[in-house]
């Protein structure tokens, strides 16, 4: 029979701090590795099938404290706009051999008909905050797909060419309009098992 203290510390918050609610996910495929995300309006917490009570309920509290200070980063707009910069210039250095020059890169919530759009005149960049969450491989591509726009405004050829060495170009394509079809019918679900080495925040749960 557990004692107080092991009942105590099995407790699972319902809630994160600001009141998103937290879903636990168990997983037989997982061995050692817990993974966080915020994922359609959740805190989707994934951890080995095995974890005894007391495991899930510290490592639960442990991974939605990482979210939340990594939230919290992101909430400084300066912070935000400072890594969607490095995120595009080294993208410009890999595919675009660095001749598109953004002079600011930033989130917008005002964008609900297109996930980025560009001004060549001013090279400004803006993401939809939508993307927020998607795989890095999909925001890049958005991200390059704008970063072209610098370079070429229109969707011709030219533009099309400068994309083709991104390996993920249709593959993201293809997930974009997945979401987009999702979004326009209020549809919601899972995008499959989320794995230890997708860096969203993934912990080493040790065993005793």
């Amino acid at each position: 029979m557990p004692s107080p203290q092991q009942i105590v510390d099995a407790v699972i918050p319902a809630v994160t701090s600001s009141g998103i609610p937290i879903q636990v996910r168990r997983s037989a495929r997982r061995k050692r590795t817990v993974n966080a995300v915020f994922r359609d309006g959740v805190a989707l917490i994934s951890i080995p099938a095995h974890f005894s009570a007391a495991q899930e309920a510290e490592w639960v509290r442990k991974m939605v404290a990482r979210l939340e200070e990594r939230v919290a980063g992101e909430a400084d707009p300066e912070a935000a706009e400072g890594n969607l910069m490095l995120r595009a210039r080294g993208l410009s250095r890999t595919y675009l051999s660095g001749r598109a020059r953004p002079r600011s890169v930033r989130w917008v919530s005002n964008q609900n008909s297109r996930w980025g759009s560009a001004t060549p005149a001013r090279g400004t960049i803006r993401l939809s905050d939508k993307l927020q969450g998607m795989p890095q491989w999909v925001v890049d591509y958005v991200l390059l797909h704008e970063l072209a726009h610098l370079l070429v405004p229109s969707h011709g050829p030219a533009f099309w060419r400068l994309l083709e060495s991104y390996p993920q170009t249709e593959t993201a394509k293809a997930f974009l309009s997945g979401a987009a079809f999702a979004s326009a019918r209020g549809l919601r679900g899972e995008m499959g098992e989320d794995t230890g080495d997708a860096g969203e925040d993934t912990g080493e749960a040790e065993e005793d």
